[in-house]
Formats: C-alpha cells, structure tokens, sequence
C-alpha cells in the first residue's frame, strides 16, 4: 500500500476525505461520543480526553510518509464539518491486502454517505495503490455496516463466533472482502 506521494484527500459528490486538523475536535467529538456510533465499535462513546488523544494520535501520523495506515475525516463538502472517518490500512504487505473501516454521526445515517466515502476509498485502493484485496470486518449485529459491505459488492467469507471480546462482552464478527478483480469487473 505504499504510494511515493499522499493519495488525498478524496473528493466525492459530496464529500471531502482529508486529513484531521486540529479546528476539527467539536465535530469529531459530536459523532464519538454518541452511544449509537460507537455501540459496535472497540472505542467510545468518548470522553472529550479520548477525542483529543484520537486527533492527536491521527494528527501526529501525517507527519510520516509513506504511511501503512490512513485514518480520514469524513467532511461535508458544504461546509467542511467533519460527520465521520474512514480508514484505510495494510493488513499484509506480501498479499498487498487493507482493510478498510469507517464511522458515522448518526445524523447521517441513512443517506449513503459511508457508502459514498468507502466506495471512493476503495477505488484509490485498487486503482492508486495496486491493492489486490480489501477486507472489512463489522459486529453480526450491525446491519448498517454489512448493508454497506454488500452494497460495495463485498462478499461475505465468514461469521467468527466470539473471536473479540469488546465492552466486556464476547463479539461474534462478520468479515467481507473484495478482490481488485471483482472490483474491476463491476465497474465495466
């Protein structure tokens, strides 16, 4: 996944994927402190000390390219306010393989803005990048994300029965994936 030069930010119909800023802490923390948002998710819902080391965390990793591991903001494009992020990072560089994740403020639920965003970060992954697979994982319970995935046209290989223990609960995980042959061949 290593590109001599950034490959963003990614512009949609109606999105801008770019790196976090500092200005961007209130929208960032809007989105992960909610408990809907992160009910599936390994983090949150935060507390302001927990959004602030995420962007700083995120803010510190732009100072190194090329980088292995991406994490954007999901701005709108009217307005530039942050609704979400996405992520792409390498899983195995032999098998040039990522795995892509993303979260939503929940005001954006349903309009398919993740759909949008993860559609566009997967087109750099085959396209840019020269990615030959792209994994996503998602809690059996959450129908969101898994509509996304199979709206992506990523295919379900698997359901791993507790394989992750997250908020003090045993999870069980679907994961999708998608070759760039599959991708290349829905796209003509």
């Amino acid at each position: 996944m290593t590109d001599p030069k950034p490959w963003f930010p990614v512009e949609t119909e109606r999105l801008r994927l770019r790196e976090f800023r500092p200005e961007d802490e209130a929208d960032v923390h809007a989105y992960a402190s909610i408990p809907a948002v992160s009910r599936y998710m390994v983090w949150g819902p935060n507390t302001e000390a927990e959004t602030r080391f995420f962007l700083g965390k995120s803010i510190e990793s732009q100072t190194r390219w090329p980088r292995t591991d991406v994490s954007l903001a999901m701005a709108t494009k009217s307005g530039d306010r942050v609704i979400g992020a996405i992520r792409l990072w390498e899983v195995d560089t032999d098998n040039r393989t990522a795995e892509i994740g993303y979260s939503l403020h929940r005001d954006f639920w349903r309009q398919g803005l993740t759909f949008e965003a993860a559609r566009a970060l997967i087109q750099v992954g085959f396209e840019t990048l020269g990615l030959h697979r792209i994994v996503a994982t998602c809690d059996v319970r959450n129908r969101g994300s898994w509509g996304v995935m199979r709206k992506l046209g990523m295919r379900r290989e698997g359901r791993f029965q507790q394989n992750r223990m997250i908020k003090g609960a045993w999870r069980d995980t679907y994961a999708y994936a998608l070759l760039a042959d599959e991708w290349r061949a829905a796209q003509s």
